[in-house]
C-alpha cells in the first residue's frame, strides 16, 4: 500500500506519518523506481499506524502510544 493510501486509511497527517519513520517506530519497505524512492506498507504497518494515531489523538506521547499500539496490534516487535 502507499503513503495515499495509508493518509486515506488511517487519517494520520503527512507529517507525522514521516516522524514516526524517522523516529524508528515504523519501517515501510522502500521500493525505487528510476530516481524516485517510494515507501510500500504492508498491513501490519496500517494497523500499527492507525492505533498510533489513535493514541496521539488521545493524548499520549509518541513512545507511550507506539508501545500501546503494540501491545494492541499483538505485533512481535519489541517496545
Amino acid at each position: 500500500m502507499n503513503t495515499t493510501d495509508v493518509l486515506r486509511r488511517t487519517g494520520i497527517p503527512r507529517q507525522k506519518l514521516y516522524y514516526l519513520e524517522q523516529k524508528g517506530y515504523i519501517s515501510p519497505q522502500k521500493i525505487r523506481v528510476g530516481e524516485k524512492v517510494f515507501r510500500e506498507f504492508n498491513e501490519s504497518d496500517v494497523k500499527l499506524i492507525h492505533w498510533i494515531w489513535t493514541y496521539l489523538k488521545d493524548g499520549f506521547r509518541y513512545r507511550i502510544a507506539y508501545e500501546k499500539a503494540l501491545k494492541k496490534v499483538g505485533d512481535g516487535r519489541k517496545v
